[in-house]
């Protein structure tokens, strides 16, 4: 249901508060302008800089004098518009006008709405209002703006490269869409989706919540993993409706593997950028700003469409969410609630990639059937794999292919790179660097045995078709430790 509808509904079944979510006050204003000429209704709009429109600059400027004071209109249903008012619901005295002008509205058909660009209604207010989401423009609308924007006698995308031009705009505000068509136009002669992407980009930076990480790697930079990338690139690479949408992946494996280079070297390969959620930079010191940046940094994913949003090592950030109603007030399960309420009900292309180390420290609703299009585990790499390792490294750090390999039993990717990057740094061999390489499989012996022993027969291979079994050579080595 659009906006208007279901503004139109709230009207005329009397819900006196209404909170409209927008970032942009002035198609907010255009809209309700239409919808109140539509249905006979009186429109009245104030704002700190103007105060009540049509009473005159400099009248009415105080919140409130406002609230106090508004204007007479003398439909059936009146509508009084605040916009950006949220600045000024910290004074009690506001608070309570307010309160008590929603309380009459509901007698004299009298509707206080609210246009800000976040949700941040104080307790004494919250059971007053209904939030409603200002849509953004869809497809159709954005292609009409491209239009109008295109010189006349100019060639028009059609096909591709018009649905390219329009996935990349899709999440931007009307104003945000037009200026990067002009952008487009001024520095290219034409409309191009890369122009776009550069302006989508500036959603993240100015937001501070998410990072947008842009490499050059691909799959051709990670060795092994063939199960995994094929199963993401099939995925990824399916034309589907909403019913059958790709949800993500959760990448379960021992530290090293290559769950996080998986991850960034995905967005390459599919052409989407990728966004970085860190969990634990959303806490903030104010009640309820935890739960409004969650909100807005899922906001914002939702806008970057199609992308990667990438979460790394997601147990450390949520494995407090059980007892988190006597450790920090119940944050940490507010925040776990909505990240979960997403996933379930999101309808955009944004594929969630999640990493952990430890799956028994997460909670296990957050991995049940239809979170994730899959669980998969990342074991240490078997001797193909490495031989596709080692080939990597030494390209990159440009090691002499009559240099002899060390000995990598139970050694992960990371290792191997450390190897080489330590012979490049230190200048000496291969089977002289690996002296000053320590593999996790030693360091951490027992966890890596008891993830490894967890995961099989649970979870996908990452390397080969189906379930992952542990190695019977493993399994008889951990027998004999144990006797």
């Amino acid at each position: 249901m659009s906006f208007l509808d279901q503004l139109r509904e709230y009207v005329r079944a009397c819900f006196p508060g209404l909170w409209i979510v927008s970032c942009e006050p002035e198609e907010v204003l255009r809209q309700l302008g239409t919808l109140a000429r539509e249905e006979g209704w009186q429109l009245a709009v104030w704002d700190i800089d103007q105060g009540w429109q049509g009473q005159g600059p400099g009248q009415n400027l105080d919140p409130l004098a406002a609230l106090h004071e508004p204007p007479a209109l003398q439909a059936d249903s009146n509508l009084y518009v605040l916009l950006h008012f949220h600045r000024f619901l910290q004074a009690a005295e506001v608070i309570q006008a307010l309160f008590q002008r929603i309380q009459e509205g509901k007698q004299l058909r009298r509707f206080w709405l609210i246009v800000a660009p976040m949700v941040q209604i104080p307790p004494e207010l919250e059971r007053q209002f209904v939030v409603l989401e200002h849509d953004l423009p869809d497809r159709q609308e954005l292609a009409e703006i491209a239009r109008q924007i295109v010189p006349e006698g100019q060639d028009f995308p059609q096909g591709e490269d018009l649905e390219r031009l329009l996935a990349a705009a899709c999440g931007l505000t009307r104003q945000e869409a037009e200026g990067a068509f002009a952008l487009s136009l001024v520095r290219h002669g034409r409309l191009a989706a890369d122009t776009i992407w550069e302006l989508k980009c500036q959603l993240v930076r100015r937001s501070g919540l998410l990072q947008l990480y842009r490499g050059e790697e691909d799959f051709s930079s990670l060795g092994g993993l063939a199960a995994l990338k094929d199963f993401a690139r099939r995925s990824l690479s399916q034309r589907t409706d909403r019913c059958v949408r790709p949800r993500g992946i959760l990448l379960l494996g021992v530290p090293g593997t290559g769950k996080s280079a998986f991850a960034k070297a995905l967005g390459k390969e599919t052409g989407r950028p990728v966004l970085i959620l860190d969990i634990g930079s959303l806490y903030g010191s104010l009640v309820g700003q935890t739960e409004q940046n969650i909100r807005r940094a899922l906001r914002i994913a939702d806008a970057m469409a199609p992308c990667i949003l990438f979460v790394d090592e997601v147990e450390k950030a949520l494995s407090g969410s059980a007892a988190s109603g006597k450790t920090d007030s119940g944050v940490t399960a507010r925040l776990f609630g909505t990240l979960l309420t997403w996933m379930n009900d999101h309808e955009t292309d944004v594929y969630l990639v999640a990493t952990c180390n430890d799956i028994s420290r997460l909670p296990p609703e957050f991995s049940r059937a239809e979170r994730f299009d899959a669980v998969v585990f990342l074991d240490l790499p078997g001797r193909q794999e490495k031989e596709a390792i080692w080939a990597i490294y030494r390209r990159v750090y440009g090691i002499p292919a009559e240099d002899v390999l060390p000995a990598d039993e139970d050694w992960t990717g990371a290792e191997i790179r450390a190897c080489c990057r330590l012979a490049a740094l230190l200048g000496v061999s291969l089977q002289e660097a690996a002296q000053h390489v320590v593999p996790v499989a030693h360091t951490a012996a027992e966890q890596v045995q008891q993830l490894r022993h967890w995961a099989s027969g649970r979870c996908l291979d990452a390397h080969r078709p189906g379930l992952y079994r542990l190695p019977e050579k493993t399994s008889r080595r951990q027998l004999v430790r144990t006797n």
